[in-house]
């Protein structure tokens, strides 16, 4: 069985931090599952995933009126076993553009309370996971305390626990490639990958 993870950086700058934080986490889950592990990337920069109307026709529909990516993002985002969210702070919360992936989250809400219809397979609920990584330039106590809230609903309406979610959030980093220097982001991020791998196997199978 190949284990399937979606990870999304969500920041509108490439390769800046959060991605840094990502593609460490990658690094390790590929390390230490092999050909075991299948990892998918998206860059929310780089496909359309419209703010939500609030239109609430997907309470009726069933599915989001607006033809954007979101068409097949959805899809993955309830196939993989381990679906990573990457975006920084800004103004004490998540990015634009993962907050709108996070809004039109809301079909799924639609479809778990107002429609009582299944989100994934009754046999895969309780297994998946979910991994918020996040970096900010101010050095505050509180500076992610708005933004797990908000994570955590996006988990929620997509069948994933809030035990089953994972955090790494870096402050006192702003500019491109500042997380580098960080003395324990790299070590944490692939402590993190390779403790993913581990829980994911033990859930889904060994033989992953």
């Amino acid at each position: 069985m190949v284990l399937h993870v979606l990870a999304i950086a969500g920041s509108p700058r490439r390769h800046g931090n959060s991605e840094t934080l990502l593609d460490w986490v990658i690094a390790a889950m590929q390390a230490e599952g092999g050909a075991g592990i299948k990892v998918e990337k998206v860059a929310l920069n780089e496909v359309t995933v419209e703010p939500c109307r609030g239109c609430n026709a997907c309470e009726q529909l069933n599915r989001c009126v607006q033809r954007d990516d979101l068409d097949w993002l959805g899809q993955k985002l309830l196939d993989a076993d381990c679906v990573m969210l990457a975006a920084p702070i800004y103004c004490m919360g998540v990015c634009a553009q993962a907050k709108a992936l996070i809004d039109r989250a809301q079909v799924f809400r639609s479809r778990k309370y107002v429609l009582h219809l299944p989100v994934v397979p009754p046999e895969r609920k309780g297994k998946r996971l979910g991994v918020f990584l996040s970096t900010a330039g101010q050095t505050w106590e509180h500076v992610f305390d708005a933004a797990v809230p908000a994570v955590k609903c996006f988990y929620h309406v997509m069948e994933i626990k809030n035990a089953d979610i994972s955090y790494l959030m870096v402050k006192g980093v702003d500019h491109a490639g500042e997380v580098e220097e960080h003395p324990s982001a790299a070590a944490d991020a692939a402590a993190l990958g390779k403790d993913l791998v581990r829980e994911l196997r033990r859930r889904f199978g060994d033989d992953c």
